[in-house]
């Protein structure tokens, strides 16, 4: 007969989980979210949102499907939007988000998109997501001329917890960035505002410029850096989950959530290892009851987000810019490594990747777009040359 409770290691796997996933780049959601040009109250519901949805989505879906489903926001998505929409008006970033889960729900509904889906040269995505999140890492060091001390205390901190405990590497830079700039007296006034999450739905504009050059890219960034690499550590773990409901349900809570402010939300992946090893759990056909605790957990974040993103709100820039740049560093490890695999692939890769990081803006239309765009050529031409030989 089972145990009501579930051990010690599935609740402290779900928070360490919970503290990494959240605290290791929320302050990237943060950024993301005020260059779009939402007020600090709409960030706030933002991340209320996304909390909301990945704790009631994870629940019902490890419940349901009897797997540990471990569910993120887009870390991915959050740079994309921070690099390439400032000016973009809310109205029109939620009809974007709204876009963006609806391209999730189809590639969920219909099998053949899903299986053309997972067939998308990976060293073009992994390219153009490299792209994207290159110039936050630059800005890291470019901080160093202003602000020296805390860019070498970041990365010391980095490198060494890399070194002994690199999954709570993150964790620890976030620390360390507070406690200086708090040491320092640099934080300013917490803003006034509610202690409790409070959803502030907002009418969507759809911009179809704004959908092609922006929600495309947010879809695409989530769908392969995210959704398909989270159903790999679940096949990992020995389960055998179904990929078209699972993009479903991550669709549908991405699109409930949208209106609120919340980008996109997905299948974890790194957070997501912590929960499905034996060590979270040692029964292997009980081990989604790490899922629902790891929901749980975020449910409990969703109820005091505002008071998180105050604090945020209250650090200097270059606080922000720094830990956003440091954070993602692993994120940009894991594309380069993937752009560069496929040594057939490799020229187009790197093109996608110089286009997409270059900042490139014609037509109304971001560098993301232009850079797969690129890629598809160079790929296309390629394969004629290679045909016609």
């Amino acid at each position: 007969m089972h145990s009501k409770l579930p051990p010690i290691p599935s609740w402290t796997s779900a928070l360490v989980a919970v503290l990494i996933g959240f605290g290791g780049t929320v302050a990237l959601v943060v950024q993301a979210m005020r260059t779009l040009g939402a007020t600090v109250e709409q960030t706030g519901s933002a991340v209320t949102a996304l909390c909301l949805a990945m704790g009631v989505t994870g629940i019902v879906a490890s419940m349901r499907v009897r797997m540990p489903i471990v569910l993120a926001w887009s870390t991915p998505g959050a740079a994309l939007l921070g690099a390439t929409t400032a000016g973009l008006r809310w109205e029109v970033a939620i009809g974007v988000f709204v876009a963006a889960a609806a391209m999730m729900i189809l590639v969920g509904l219909i099998p053949v998109l899903g299986r053309l889906a997972e067939r998308m040269p990976n060293a073009i995505a992994s390219a153009m997501l490299a792209g994207v999140l290159m110039p936050f890492s630059l800005e890291l060091f470019r901080l160093g001329a202003v602000d020296p001390l805390l860019v070498s205390l970041l990365v010391v901190v980095y490198v060494a917890a890399r070194q002994r405990v690199p999954l709570y590497a993150l964790l620890l830079v976030l620390t360390s960035g507070l406690l200086l700039t708090l040491a320092r007296g640099d934080i300013a006034d917490v803003p006034a505002g509610a202690t409790f999450g409070a959803l502030l739905p907002v009418m969507p504009v759809f911009d179809l410029r704004a959908i092609v050059s922006v929600g495309v890219p947010l879809f695409l960034v989530t769908l392969v850096s995210q959704n398909l690499p989270g159903l790999v550590v679940l096949r990992s773990a020995g389960y055998q989950p179904q990929a078209g409901p699972l993009l479903l349900g991550t669709g549908f809570a991405s699109l409930l959530a949208a209106p609120f402010g919340a980008h996109a939300v997905n299948l974890a992946a790194i957070v997501a290892a912590l929960c499905t090893n034996k060590d979270a759990h040692p029964d292997h056909h009980r081990r989604w009851v790490v899922g629902v605790l790891y929901g749980a957990f975020y449910l409990l974040l969703a109820l005091f987000s505002p008071v998180l993103v105050r604090v945020f709100v209250a650090l200097p820039h270059s606080t922000i810019a720094a830990l956003t740049g440091v954070a993602l560093i692993p994120s940009i490890i894991g594309a380069i490594e993937q752009m560069l695999g496929d040594v057939d692939a490799r020229d187009p890769a790197i093109i996608t990747f110089l286009a997409t990081a270059s900042g490139l803006a014609l037509f109304g239309l971001g560098a993301a777009l232009w850079g797969l765009l690129a890629g598809f050529v160079a790929l296309g031409i390629k394969a004629l040359l290679r045909r016609a030989r």
